[in-house]
């Protein structure tokens, strides 16, 4: 078996130990026994020391969260020049001029520069402006298929695209409730993410590395190579995922052009376009360069086809944040195979740049055969008014100059958008889990005035009468509403802190406030910026929205109100005598003394402790029933002298 075919094996592996891990720990569901578990496990450390390579996620590492106060910069050995560009089919295959080259998809991220030393990665650049860019070690070792440890032990240096899969990237805008805050595309959150000061965000955004180019190895290494093919090939065989490429001439580069075409639709990871690059590397060096372009490679951007379109109206749409978006409702058209008849105008600026008015003749094309936009506006008659008033409150507007970009405000704190939104997060799952309220219902009671606090939910019961009366509603489903009204009552604090909706605060950083903290509401609605911002993976910018939504007069006010219709439940604090704050378990095999391991796990992080997924150095106890077993985990964590001891050993531990 070959290198590559052993690290397909093991990207499969993974995948399956993952999965049955997470369904163990998380969902309490057995979906293999722990001797195929262990066996699979086995196969997979045997595989990594057998090709030297550990890929991310593997379940034989941890990786490390930490925090930094900002990304130091970094003058690249070699500048990273942009490449010359032809949106013309015929141009790229007269380019090649007889020679053979690859032709690969030009991803749309942010471009990465890897450094290997000794077999880890050691550093990890952004591109920046191609000259200095910014260091992102840390959070590139949680890119989601990136190899933490490579067979070859010279020093390498490699460059390579960070993206985020079309699909992630509509999952992580899908948990974002409010319209004005979801990213715009894939590239901008990718951009984010990896310039996170938290890796730990990182990790959460499920970024993948790409690579697309073999920049150097060690002068005294056997690797060298004569084409770019093998330098993909040797990245593949030490664990690397490559853009996808394929050899092309004169006589089937058209072909293969239009085999992207095609594809483009249904490729999962973002791109703008191709690259093309001659694979023989002595060639395309000979060539040299111009002042602006290296010449041994040229991009290709998809001529993107338009349509000609009147404007029929813009539609300002309000959201929770107060940014009202501008949106171009045009006659529909067909672009690339489907039919649009909407565009966002994302701000303004671009509305009085367009010179728009209703009626206006406009050219619209998806950008990267994707995403419809406004292309030109050929009549410009610029009578687009910016509305004064919100649609939604018909309060005043105001328009912010941020960065030399305009953009429209409601300034309405009252505004009924901005309740909307804000009442679905509090009612939502992960907030007090209020079954029974969509926002259709929501709105509907806002436009009466039933509700304008979120203490108001907790006295609906005044409004019976007027609620079964209105469409949609009757005493079955009135009352199976207050049922759930009233058992969300009791809520932990965690959940209620993220039900506020306070900026940039989710519900782990609630946790993790809450837990600093000791549960105190006093403390909390009275903490300083300094003093949440030396908690762990609390930066300055989370400190500054939870402290300035306390001194808010009104907020602190209508959370007091609340406070009077609710039970906040809070975990059993940690014994005095416990000896277990701080300390790290591993979970393993069957309980009997616990409903589950979730139970288990619980408890441990009442007292102060933490529950990893897999035993490591960091380890300081392995809980496993049978302490004699010869299991993976057992096996690592006699290896790493980490104790291995029962439920009636942990029970004893904590008194």
């Amino acid at each position: 078996m070959g290198n590559v075919n052993k690290t397909d094996r093991m990207k499969e592996l993974i995948e399956i130990l993952n999965r049955a891990s997470k369904a163990y720990y998380a969902e309490d569901i057995e979906i293999m026994s722990n001797v195929e578990y262990d066996a699979l496990y086995d196969e997979l450390l045997s595989l990594e020391e057998e090709t030297g390579t550990v890929l991310a996620g593997s379940p034989t590492v941890n990786v490390g969260y930490e925090a930094v106060d900002g990304l130091p910069k970094e003058t690249h050995e070699r500048p990273m020049l942009s490449l010359d560009k032809t949106k013309d089919r015929e141009a790229l295959r007269d380019w090649l001029n007889g020679h053979e080259a690859l032709l690969s998809w030009k991803l749309d991220g942010l471009t990465i520069v890897l450094t290997y030393d000794n077999g880890s990665l050691v550093k990890a650049v952004t591109r920046g402006n191609g000259e200095v860019g910014e260091v992102v070690t840390n959070n590139a070792k949680t890119f989601i298929n990136l190899p933490h440890k490579i067979a070859y032990t010279g020093k390498l240096v490699i460059r390579g695209e960070a993206v985020i899969s079309y699909e992630d990237f509509e999952k992580i805008n899908a948990e974002i409730p409010e319209e004005g805050a979801k990213y715009k595309n894939p590239r901008n959150l990718c951009s984010g993410s990896v310039r996170q000061l938290n890796n730990e965000i990182t990790a959460k955004r499920r970024v993948r590395f790409m690579a697309f180019n073999f920049v150097s190895a060690s002068e005294d290494s056997e690797v060298d190579f004569d084409f770019r093919s093998e330098q993909f090939e040797f990245l593949k065989s030490q664990g690397f995922e490559v853009v996808e490429y394929y050899k092309v001439t004169e006589d089937n580069i058209l072909e293969r052009i239009q085999y992207f075409a095609d594809t483009i639709e249904s490729n999962s990871i973002p791109s703008d376009g191709l690259v093309l690059t001659y694979d023989d590397i002595k060639y395309g060096k000979s060539l040299g360069r111009t002042a602006k372009f290296p010449r041994d490679a040229i991009a290709f951007k998809w001529a993107d086809e338009t349509a000609n379109t009147h404007l029929i109206d813009i539609e300002w749409s309000p959201s929770r944040t107060g940014l009202i978006n501008p949106v171009a409702i045009f006659e529909p058209v067909e672009l690339e195979g489907t039919t649009v008849s909407r565009a966002s105008v994302h701000n303004v600026s671009i509305v009085k740049s367009l010179e728009l008015g209703i009626g206006d003749e406009i050219s619209v094309y998806k950008a990267n055969m994707i995403i419809p936009q406004i292309k030109d506006n050929f009549t410009k008659s610029g009578k687009i008014s910016i509305p004064c008033n919100c649609p939604a409150c018909g309060e005043n507007t105001q328009i912010k100059n941020e960065n030399g970009i305009e953009t429209l405000y409601c300034i309405n704190e009252n505004c009924p958008a901005k309740a909307i939104k804000k009442f679905t997060l509090f009612v939502s799952r992960d907030a007090m889990k209020i079954d029974g309220m969509s926002e259709a219902t929501l709105e509907k009671f806002l436009a009466v005035g039933f509700i304008k606090t979120y203490a108001d939910i907790y006295r609906l019961s005044a409004h019976k009468d007027a609620i079964c009366d209105m469409d949609g509603f009757g005493e079955k489903s009135y009352d199976k509403m207050i049922s759930s009204i009233e058992k969300s009552r009791d809520v932990l604090l965690p959940n209620l802190i993220y039900a506020l909706g306070i900026l940039n605060v989710g519900l782990s950083n609630a946790k993790i406030i809450c837990k600093a903290f000791d549960y105190d509401i006093e403390k909390l609605t009275g903490v300083s910026v300094e003093e949440l911002s030396e908690i762990d993976s609390i930066g300055e910018v989370i400190a500054r929205s939870f402290t300035e939504y306390f001194l808010d007069e009104k907020k602190l006010l209508e959370f007091n109100d609340l406070l009077t219709e609710i039970n906040i439940l809070i975990p059993e604090k940690a014994d005095a005598n416990a000896n277990i704050d701080g300390k790290t378990f591993v979970i393993t095999g069957s309980l009997t003394t616990y409903e589950n391991r979730n139970a288990l796990k619980d408890l441990i992080e009442s007292l102060g402790g933490k529950v990893a997924g897999s035993v490591s150095a960091k380890t300081d106890y392995l809980i496993n029933n049978d302490v004699t077993s010869n299991s993976s985990k057992n096996k690592k964590a006699k290896e790493l002298g980490v104790s291995i001891i029962s439920e009636e050993d942990f029970n004893m531990l904590i008194g």
